[in-house]
């Protein structure tokens, strides 16, 4: 099973994002997890070496898709 983890910043954008996208994912195919890099700030780095440029971001087996722009990582790390 592949494994995809949805980044987001907890802002309006990223939750709508995580409604919409996590709605039409297939759970018999992605086992998927969410990361608030707002309260699992020390999942920031994490997320930069997956290549994640901005929230909200969605990994899939290593290929980073950007969704919309909410934030960028280094607006993220200041909060």
């Amino acid at each position: 099973m592949s494994k995809a983890v949805f980044y987001h910043a907890g802002c309006p954008i990223c939750v709508d994002a995580e409604q919409v996208v996590l709605r039409y994912l297939d759970e018999s195919k992605l086992n998927t997890e969410i990361v608030h890099l707002g309260t699992a700030r020390n999942r920031i780095e994490e997320a930069e070496s997956a290549g994640v440029q901005s929230v909200p971001a969605l990994v899939i087996d290593g290929n980073v898709y950007h969704i919309n722009y909410g934030a960028s990582l280094e607006d993220v790390k200041k909060g």
